[in-house]
């Protein structure tokens, strides 16, 4: 699979199948980029797990870290690797030798190991490589467009609430999203001349 791009179809389908994501080198600390991007996911319904060593005995957003895959004790959909490309490898040969296999790797910005993917992919595992799925669900669900970036329009005005017919999730229960009942009368009342 050629790793430079991906289709959004690609991308769409894995969000939209997992439910379990174990991200390797979560932090606990609030302005790390892995602790917003871990925080964001569960707020979005996926069943997060911290994986860092270093954390063992704390917990990140109400999920106790565990030590490595090994100790996590149950299945998940996908591995996020928030960890540079040297420690790639090894943590993918972990992963491999989990019984069942994560249907999916996911390596974040900036980390890319070809070597890696290939053996992950040989052994029926999806990969996606430097990117990030909070990114990524953001810009399919259109959270971001809507939040004023990249939406290809400079204005000092904040764009309207969305309303009836535009999703800010990836069809899956949103904390952070998604339009409501008493959200679709509020438009339409203002939009009424009654």
């Amino acid at each position: 699979m050629n790793h430079d791009t991906y289709d959004d179809s690609y991308i769409r389908g894995i969000l939209d199948s997992v439910k379990t994501i174990a991200m390797v080198g979560a932090s606990p600390v609030n302005v790390r980029p892995s602790y917003f991007a871990f925080k964001y996911l569960a707020e979005r319904g996926y069943d997060m797990i911290p994986v860092n060593p270093g954390h063992v005995g704390k917990s990140l957003v109400g999920k106790p870290f565990a030590a490595s895959l090994k100790d996590i004790g149950r299945p998940f959909d996908m591995l996020d690797i928030f960890r540079s490309s040297s420690h790639i490898m090894p943590i993918v040969e972990e992963a491999l030798t989990l019984s069942p296999l994560p249907k999916v790797i996911w390596m974040q910005l900036g980390a890319r190991d070809d070597a890696a993917a290939a053996k992950a992919e040989a052994a029926g595992i999806k990969v996606v490589m430097n990117r990030c799925p909070k990114i990524e669900y953001g810009r399919l669900s259109s959270e971001i467009s809507w939040m004023g970036v990249n939406s290809r329009t400079l204005s000092s005005k904040r764009a309207p609430m969305p309303v009836h017919g535009q999703r800010l999730s990836l069809n899956r229960v949103s904390v952070g999203g998604g339009s409501t009942l008493a959200a679709d009368r509020a438009a339409k009342d203002r939009s009424d001349p009654a």
